[in-house]
């Protein structure tokens, strides 16, 4: 057999070993394959693994150190102070052209270059080198990192101002809450869950599908006027980690929320209950189930005569709608159930409600209502007095009760 070209020879032997060296050890195997072969062994190399004949006579050096120079050199690739400076040394003013750009306050400020635009790195790239600062996005994003920058989204804290009695209502409700569940009795979380669109639309999030074939979806979220929307109302049964789910297609009002009341006790809580004569109701301040409005009342009355019972409802003060047990412990894993899922129907979204589950046992049912339902709604002041409402001693307007009528 012939024998290879001392290049081809070497480059197929670089190939086998370089992905296992660092760049120490790489230029060391180098400089022994040179003085191996001798006289224009250097050059040799050179072309066979495209290492610089800089980087070889370096590995040379290193192979003629001391005993000490090499336990020294071990402790570091390369030699201190080696490497490109940063850009930060040779473009002193790099930094504080890029926090300028991006402290822009003013989103329409005249004086702000990026006015109106999304800070990307790709446009600070381009704007500092516009400026006769030539930088690479990359380089942007390590800068702004250094300087304790990081991609975030919005966050949602702001809700207003806190009532002065905010704390003292949880307290109050949390006092409630621990009370009922002492004597068993049912207590539920209430609240309408975000309206969506039904049919084949874009739902936020991804699943797992065959490489490459995404779900085709609509480009536009447009209110089909044949499909409509879903409305969901929750039941939360704080005690039992049981949740109601009533999906309308029609309004968010007083009448309907309470329907989903109705249905869950119906359909779940008598039975889980089955000689309590008292529920407690805790519900956020606004919305269909808000504290100042007639019909929410109007209709609780309804469903205490109609059931017997005493409803005693607590909402939580303004400004917290967020911190209700229903929103983390039954539409939070409603959304993760049905992501990157189009709502194609109602029976969709019904089955997908129901099919909600969680580790610590969470039981979902869920029924599509149907129902058509009035808006605006007036509840006359003489019906309104014929109501069983007595207001609790802290905070009345807040915590109530409705006590049946007969």
């Amino acid at each position: 057999m012939r024998e290879l070209p001392p290049v081809t020879r070497l480059r197929r032997k670089y190939g086998v070993v370089a992905p296992e060296l660092d760049e120490r050890r790489r230029r060391q195997w180098a400089a022994a394959e040179a003085r191996e072969i001798g006289y224009g062994g250097v050059s040799i190399v050179a072309r066979a693994t495209g290492l610089a004949r800089s980087t070889i006579h370096a590995g040379l050096r290193d192979l003629t150190a001391t005993r000490r120079q090499r336990v020294k050199a071990a402790e570091r690739i390369r030699r201190a102070g080696a490497g490109r400076r940063p850009l930060t040394t040779s473009d002193p003013a790099l930094l504080a052209a890029l926090l300028a750009l991006i402290e822009s306050t003013t989103r329409g400020d005249p004086e702000s270059p990026l006015r109106w635009t999304c800070k990307s790195t790709a446009q600070l790239a381009d704007e500092l080198t516009q400026q006769r600062h030539p930088v690479s996005p990359r380089t942007v994003a390590t800068l702004l990192k250094g300087a304790g920058y990081s991609l975030q989204a919005n966050r949602k804290t702001r809700e207003g101002a806190s009532h002065p009695d905010r704390d003292a209502q949880f307290r109050y409700l949390t006092g409630l809450i621990t009370a009922c569940h002492q004597r068993r009795q049912p207590t539920i979380s209430v609240d309408t869950k975000k309206k969506e669109l039904v049919g084949d639309f874009k739902n936020g999030g991804r699943e797992w599908r065959p490489q490459g074939q995404p779900l085709p979806v609509r480009v536009h979220d447009f209110l089909d006027p044949a499909l409509g929307k879903a409305i969901p109302y929750g039941v939360y049964d704080l005690a039992n980690n049981e949740g109601w789910v009533s999906v309308g297609i029609d309004h968010d009002t007083a009448e309907f929320a309470v329907n989903a009341i109705r249905l869950w006790w119906t359909r779940m809580g008598r039975h889980r209950f089955p000689r309590t004569r008292t529920l407690l109701i805790t519900a956020d301040g606004g919305g269909s189930n808000g504290p100042r409005s007639r019909l929410w009342k109007w209709a609780l009355q309804r469903l205490a005569d109609d059931f017997d019972l005493t409803l005693s409802i607590c909402h939580l003060p303004p400004g917290t709608s967020k911190w209700n047990k229903i929103e983390h412990r039954l539409f939070s894993f409603i959304s993760q159930n049905w992501r990157g899922k189009p709502l194609v129907s109602h029976q969709a979204i019904v089955n997908l409600i129901a099919a909600t589950t969680t580790r610590t046992g969470l039981r979902v049912k869920a029924a599509l209502d149907t129902r058509r339902y009035e808006t605006a709604r007036h509840v006359p002041d003489e019906v309104f007095a014929r109501l069983r409402i007595a207001p609790h001693a802290f905070h009345g307007d807040w915590n109530y009760t409705i006590a049946p009528r007969h």
